[in-house]
This record gives C-alpha cells, structure tokens and sequence, in this order.
C-alpha cells in the first residue's frame, strides 16, 4: 500500500465519520431547539463549554473537509479545552465515549493532512548508482 492509498483511505474514513458525527450533533441540536433546554438557559460557564464543544468540535470537522490539519488541530484543541473545562467544573472527566468519538474523526484529518503535506512536500531523496 503506497502512503497515497493509505492518506486517501484515512481521508475517507475521516470524511464518513465526520459526516456522521455531525448528523448526530445536529439531531441533538435540534432535540435541545424544539425541546426546550429549560428555564433560563446555559449559564455563561455552560456556554463556555457548548463553545468547546459542539460548536469548536464541529467548526474543526467542518474546516477540516478543506484544511485537513488546521481543521483537526482546532477540533483537537476544542476538545482537549472541553475537558479541561469539565475536569474543573465536575472535578472529573466525561463519563462514557460519546464525545471523544463525536471528535475523534478530527484526529483522522490531522495525520491525513499531515502524511499528505509531508508526503509530497518533504525532501526527495534519490540515489544514484554509478
């Protein structure tokens, strides 16, 4: 397998998940619209949070489809933030793996766009034979 096929086979596992993740994202979104979050609404320290993650998380993806390593990388740093944020806030991390997956087809993005980059802009080595 050249680096070309596995990148491009990243880059398409990145996109599917990607896609996926969002779509759950949305319909949670959208419960949390029609449904009504409560009286009040996010404190300004939940919305820091909602800041994090969805919306940092999601623009990441986003940016990603086009920018694949300063997608990831502003997804990574979203999520790592997010749960810095709630190790603070909670005194512990998030429970269960729904949002490290929603976030970690950012992680696909950045080692494709980095392989891709350093693949066809790092130095070519030839040899020659006498």
């Amino acid at each position: 397998m050249t680096t070309d096929s596995f990148v491009h086979g990243i880059r398409r596992v990145a996109r599917i998940w990607s896609a996926l993740s969002l779509m759950v994202v949305g319909v949670f979104a959208v419960g949390e619209i029609l449904g009504g979050a409560g009286p009040g609404g996010p404190t300004p320290s939940e919305w820091l949070g909602l800041a994090l993650w969805p919306i940092g998380v999601v623009l990441g993806l986003i940016v990603a489809w086009h920018h694949e390593e300063s997608g990831g990388a502003l997804a990574l740093a979203s999520l790592v933030a997010f749960y810095a944020w709630d190790s603070v806030g909670a005194g512990r991390l998030p429970q269960g793996p729904f949002v490290f997956l929603v976030a970690a087809p950012a992680l696909l993005f950045f080692v494709a766009g980095f392989l891709s980059h350093h693949h066809h802009h790092g130095p070519r080595i030839t040899q020659r034979f006498p």
